[in-house]
């Protein structure tokens, strides 16, 4: 028996890269997949070669999310193909309701789509900030709110809901701060922090909520500004290929299964290591026992 037999995943973003890999192997472990795929650019523009979720470019390629249904269906598995855009409210909730119907129900959602429109801080514009923010973090949201609503009612009627939600934060934005990724690293920092709190809220209704912020090779990391170059290295036959994509769906599929109790977390996730990530911690501090001084504050802060 798989580790997801019997469970119902919505994976976004699943048409290339991590979110095909975590396609595949849910599949394999006995989950029914809705492999969500826009067919979007690097940028959410006009696709090139592969596609991400929730793009809102001018055009889109709808081959990614069949391919990697055609994928499962040969291996014996079960899935469906959704081109919904997860940036939008009314796409993300479309998504969530064509995994109820098709599949008669919904036990993981797996928010990964995403996009890159990188600039530095004084070169960005307001289309750049807003895309990646509405794809990145809006799309999460909305994709999870749509999900909560239906498992909350469910709770509400008496039905035991066993749910996951894993989200996809990054280490840029988290402990790999990258320049160049102001809109990517705020959206992927608020992606983590909003996971925090969705497990907090959700676990009364029997909704486990946790995120993964991953290092793998994808069009992505290939596009990121001194970062492509590491990834594009090649491995010699027969090494472990510690950027394989592949090396981040274990993780995601335990997280998903029945059989896990942990919810609130915050995973950093390469290669052969699994690390958790802790949120923002009280570090050194100062003191006062009466109204602050400049100088006062001056000379504190300057001794750290």
């Amino acid at each position: 028996m798989g580790a997801l037999d019997g469970r119902v995943a919505v994976i976004t973003g699943a048409g290339r890269g991590i979110g095909r890999e975590h396609a595949l192997l849910f599949a394999r472990e006995g989950a029914s997949v809705v492999v969500n795929d826009l067919g979007g650019g690097n940028d959410g523009g006009p696709p090139a070669d592969e596609g991400v979720a929730g793009g809102g470019g001018s055009g889109a390629d709808t081959g990614p999310a069949h391919e990697v249904v055609a994928e499962i269906e040969a291996l014996g598995g079960q899935a469906v193909a959704n081109t919904d855009n997860v940036a939008s409210w009314a796409g993300a909730e479309a998504l969530v309701a064509q995994a109820v119907e098709h599949f008669g129900r919904l036990d993981v959602v797996v928010n990964n789509a995403g996009i890159l429109r990188d600039a530095f801080v004084p070169s960005m514009d307001e289309a750049q900030w807003d895309a990646v923010i509405n794809v990145h973090l809006k799309g999460h949201f909305a994709v999870l709110h749509h999900a909560a609503v239906h498992w909350k009612a469910q709770s509400k009627a008496g039905v035991q809901v066993r749910a996951s939600v894993v989200n996809t934060a990054s280490a840029s934005g988290t402990f790999m701060p990258n320049p160049g990724q102001a809109n990517y690293g705020a959206a992927k920092a608020g992606i983590a922090a909003m996971s925090l709190v969705a497990a907090a809220e959700l676990e009364r209704y029997g909704v486990r909520v946790n995120a993964i912020a991953p290092i793998a090779r994808t069009r992505l990391t290939l596009a990121t500004p001194g970062m492509g170059a590491i990834f594009a290295q090649p491995v010699a036959e027969g090494e472990f290929d510690a950027f394989d994509p592949a090396n981040i769906s274990p993780l995601v599929a335990w997280l998903a299964s029945e059989r896990c109790t942990v919810t609130g977390r915050v995973f950093a996730v390469q290669g052969g290591n699994i690390a958790q990530l802790e949120n923002w911690r009280m570090g050194a501090s100062i003191d006062t026992d009466k109204p602050w001084t400049i100088d006062d504050i001056e000379a504190g802060i300057a001794g750290w």
